[in-house]
């Protein structure tokens, strides 16, 4: 047991709540808004306020997906070096209880999203489902946890054009999936590098040399895919594809040679390089699909 537990303030308490919520990862519901942008309805104000509204509702989504696994973990994660100080559970400052609580108000706040977007909520329902069958199961199941993981990015991505009752273009569907595979098999490659096979069972299945043959073959393929979209369904945005292409070059060399990669959130906004090229790909995006009034 964790006797320090009582030593904290309120204050810290209520910081150790709002980091088991883990905020910093709401940048994954970027992906929410794909669909918003690629329609070119990012001037309609009902449209800006229904994807917004996804958004919102995917974040509390996936907040609580984050507690039920800390929740889970809490035993493993108080052995692990870093998460034993950086996950408010494992460190002691956030008693489970007091997660149980917040998890019951997250829940019930999707429950009221549900009146408002109940097809969104329902996305959202799937992807939960998905994620704590991840939490038990699929995540101690090689090549299966690393698809779990992308399938969640896809699912973000149907969300929001779930939300915009808009079609998504299955180009869209498996750049993101290749892209998310990408992501994934690179934080498991970090996962071995960094920590060994200690911090998760299913590491002990995986190598250095495999990982980096499925995050290179990710890559490629999302890269190849993004271009036959642009080329086939969005012309305009041929500016882009240097962006991307940039962008995955630069990702690589952030876990290569910064070692960044376990979280690819912090990694982005670790890297202003990085950071900078997600920020071009999105300008340029906007400036080319700006809709023309005749």
């Amino acid at each position: 047991m964790h006797d320090n537990v009582i030593t904290h303030t309120a204050p810290a308490r209520l910081l150790g709540l709002l980091k088991l919520m883990r905020p910093k990862q709401w940048v994954k519901n970027g992906f929410v808004l794909a669909p918003l942008m690629f329609s070119g309805e990012f001037l309609n104000a009902n449209a800006v306020s229904h994807a917004l509204i996804a958004v919102l509702l995917f974040c509390l989504g996936s907040s609580a997906t984050y507690i039920i696994n800390d929740i889970h973990d809490i035993e493993s994660d108080r052995r692990h070096p870093k998460k034993s100080k950086s996950r408010p559970l494992a460190a002691g400052i956030v008693s489970v209880p007091m997660a149980l609580v917040l998890l019951a108000i997250l829940y019930a706040a999707l429950i009221c999203g549900w009146l408002v977007a109940p097809q969104v909520v329902f996305v959202i329902a799937a992807y939960t489902a998905l994620n704590i069958a991840y939490t038990f199961v699929l995540k101690h199941q090689p090549v299966v946890d690393i698809f779990t993981i992308a399938i969640c990015f896809v699912l973000r991505v149907y969300a929001g054009a779930v939300a915009l009752a808009v079609p998504v273009s299955a180009w869209m569907f498996v750049t993101t999936l290749c892209l998310a595979l990408y992501l994934a098999a690179v934080k498991r490659r970090q996962e071995l590098s960094q920590n060994g096979t200690e911090g998760r069972k299913v590491l002990q299945k995986y190598s250095v040399s495999l990982v980096d043959r499925y995050a290179e073959m990710s890559a490629t393929g999302a890269l190849v895919f993004y271009s036959m979209f642009v080329m086939s369904a969005k012309p305009q945005l041929i500016l882009t594809v240097p962006l991307v292409l940039f962008g995955l070059f630069r990702y690589w060399y952030v876990v290569e040679e910064l070692d960044g990669g376990e979280s690819p959130t912090e990694a982005l906004l670790a890297d202003w390089p990085l950071l900078l090229t997600v920020v071009s790909w999105i300008a340029v995006c906007i400036w080319a699909l700006w809709p023309v009034r005749g």
